[in-house]
């Protein structure tokens, strides 16, 4: 083969202008790969730390978890004590995603820790200078949605057939609980509803939000539903009738939900541990598992929250100068003296302290400073909205019960006004 020199010179400059154009496309390259965008979550730039995943395991507590990574007794005990009313640190639960945000010098000091208590609701200890405990949010949009149906066996069933979160069907049992018994629906009741669906970065789907509106027709009689908040300083929420009357009774049938009644009130109760003697029964025992949430029956606000003799650890709420109501041997309380709860609030949990032979909670009853049976008392009925402002009401819903009477029973659910 015959070499070409002006060949072999033309290759070679071409060689070296390949060779020198890499040279410099190169670090300009590597420089774009090594500056990210800053990541921002729970409103920190992740890209400033090492990021550790995992879930809590069972068994497991939040002091395991900060021993593990460095951080001492002293500031386990002050966070679980000081901050214990922004973030009950005993209450992880099994499961639920945690993050830990380290420093990325050769120490790995823990900076954050991050626990989400459900998909939208995160608490923060910030150790990057002293301790700091704060609770934040995701920002949610609520897409408002329509839906409707005819019963043929259930209503839980007409309300999945659509695809629609089964909370939608819990939330609309606690607003008719006391004027429609949904153990003796009919076949072709109907419903209609108005309700909101929670979204996180506008695409992750968070649960269903509370319900607008309802209506429903049981045995061909009409029930409508608003939501109201009469109560703005304490900030209660109560369901309406198209008149303005109160939805709920003032006072729950039981402090726990689905639970057996184990032991009825009895004044002439006789107990053969005691050799038979009459020993009063002044509650209502409602049988459940330990750990089982225990509801307020009624707003009011807590007198005592404390732990005494056989009664264990209980709480009692005064609500109004009538009625008093008083709850035994719970495993843990929730509230404190003085708070104010309201009706459906989780007040602590069902438990086995004191005098008792299985978990249960122990339902005491006052009228007129007298224990009384609450299962025979003909319990008031909540308030109406008072005519200073049941005009405004009426004002107020009347786009509402337009909207509603406007959904036909055969549409499917349907994607309503996007807000927040």
């Amino acid at each position: 083969m015959k070499f070409n020199h002006k060949s072999f010179v033309l290759w070679s400059l071409l060689s070296l202008t390949l060779l020198v154009s890499c040279k410099t496309d190169t670090p300009q390259k590597i420089a774009q790969e090594i500056a990210p965008k800053d990541s921002i979550f729970y409103g920190i730039n992740f890209n400033q730390f090492e990021v550790i995943r995992d879930t809590i395991k069972k068994n497991e507590t939040f002091g395991q978890i900060m021993l593990r990574n460095n951080i001492g007794y002293a500031q386990i005990y002050g966070i679980s004590k000081e901050y214990r009313e922004v973030f009950d640190v005993r209450r992880l639960g099994i499961g639920r995603p945690y993050t830990l945000l380290k420093s990325k010098d050769s120490l790995q000091s823990t900076q954050y820790f991050i626990y989400e208590q459900d998909a939208i609701r995160y608490a923060v200890i910030d150790f990057t200078n002293g301790v700091h405990v704060y609770k934040e949010e995701k920002p949610v949009k609520y897409v408002t949605r329509e839906a409707s149906g005819v019963i043929t066996s259930s209503l839980s069933e007409a309300i999945l057939d659509q695809g629609i979160d089964y909370d939608v069907t819990n939330n609309l049992s606690v607003i008719y609980a006391w004027t429609i018994d949904f153990f003796s629906l009919q076949k072709g009741d109907k419903f209609k509803v108005v309700y909101k669906e929670k979204f996180i970065n506008d695409t992750i789907y968070a649960g269903a939000g509370p319900i607008e509106s309802a209506y429903f027709e049981h045995n061909g009689k009409p029930f409508y539903a608003f939501r109201h908040m009469p109560d703005t300083v304490n900030k209660i929420v109560e369901y309406f009738d198209e008149q303005g009357n109160n939805l709920r009774r003032a006072f729950l049938r039981a402090p726990v939900n689905f639970a057996k009644i184990s032991s009825r009130y009895n004044l002439k109760r006789k107990i053969a541990f005691y050799g038979n003697k009459v020993r009063p029964h002044k509650g209502t025992d409602y049988k459940a598992a330990v750990g089982t949430e225990i509801l307020a029956t009624a707003n009011g606000r807590v007198v005592e929250s404390t732990r005494r003799g056989g009664n264990g650890k209980y709480v009692k709420i005064r609500h109004n100068n009538v009625y008093s109501t008083q709850y035994l041997h719970m495993k843990a309380q929730k509230v404190k003296k003085g708070d104010y709860v309201k009706q459906g609030d989780v007040i602590g949990w069902v438990g086995m302290t004191g005098n008792t032979s299985g978990p249960h909670v122990c339902y005491r009853f006052w009228k007129n400073g007298r224990q009384v049976d609450p299962l025979k008392e003909k319990l008031p009925a909540a308030e109406p909205l008072p005519k200073s402002i049941l005009n405004q009401y009426l004002v107020e819903i009347a786009p509402k019960k337009v909207q509603i009477d406007n959904i036909n029973f055969s549409r499917q659910t349907t994607n309503a006004i996007a807000t927040n």
